[in-house]
């Protein structure tokens, strides 16, 4: 029980395995390629299956892990809901909403504590300390949902706004405040239809408000935004939203 599967080695993987390492773990990383289902004979009964890829291959790999290790699996994916892994069948998985960015040839650097929930939140946590990236535990259900979305408020309305204002999260909110709120309403619209509740919506902004503080110099936008964008209109279509503003950011992204 001291194994830990840890599923794709990018960036973020790198860090928990990282951490869980330096808190006493016997880290087994899989990759692109390598038999699920040998693996999982070798390693039947790991305290943890922590699934680390892309977001784009979540799907495929949540299809895909051998059943014995389901009720063992850890999500930490960008733009993640309760419906991406009840798709699955998968029931109380544990899930920690990062809060820390890790780029090539750099530290792993926090905005503010990374919360977590579920069975492996304890031990995510201590994983996380134990590199010095600050960790909390939150309860499962309301809590984590609110924490999830969140952190979707916040990285899809700082990259789809980044897209027009382009600079950092302090800029983006002292001078296009106005305009960050539109986006930012129409990502919420998105995020309530997506998991069939409204969300308060003050707690949501100061929440986001919150990550601009923990790093002001973070830039908008990045290489992912048009996909987000692209991502949260299919989502947005899918519901019959109206979403404006997110519409003009597209023409505008499209026009020559």
């Amino acid at each position: 029980m001291n194994e830990i599967i840890v599923v794709g080695l990018g960036q973020l993987g790198r860090v928990f395995a990282g951490g869980l390492l330096r808190s006493g773990h016997n880290v087994i990383p899989l990759n692109r390629g390598d038999d699920l289902a040998a693996r999982a004979k070798a390693h039947p009964a790991p305290a943890l299956v922590l699934v680390a890829v892309a977001e784009n291959d979540l799907h495929a790999m949540l299809a895909a892990l051998p059943d014995t290790w389901k009720p063992r699996v850890a999500l930490i994916q960008n733009e993640l809901l309760p419906r991406d892994w009840q798709a699955h069948g998968y029931i109380d998985p544990t899930v920690i909403s990062v809060w820390f960015e890790k780029k090539k040839g750099t530290d792993a650097r926090p905005l503010i504590a990374s919360p977590a929930a579920g069975p492996g939140a304890a031990l995510l946590c201590r994983a996380l300390t134990s590199i010095d990236l600050p960790c909390r535990e939150v309860d499962p259900g309301d809590a984590l949902l609110f924490e999830l979305v969140r952190k979707n408020v916040y990285i899809l309305t700082t990259n789809i706004a980044g897209l027009k204002t382009g600079g950092t999260v302090s800029e983006l909110w002292a001078w296009h405040e106005a305009f960050a709120r539109q986006v930012a309403n129409e990502v919420m619209d998105i995020q309530d239809a997506l998991t069939g509740g409204a969300h308060d919506r003050d707690a949501l902004i100061a929440g986001m408000l919150e990550a601009f503080d923990g790093d002001p110099e973070h830039g908008c936008t990045g290489r992912s935004a048009p996909a987000r964008l692209a991502r949260a209109l299919q989502h947005a279509d899918a519901f019959g939203l109206a979403v404006p503003t997110l519409r003009s950011l597209a023409l505008q992204a499209s026009s020559p």
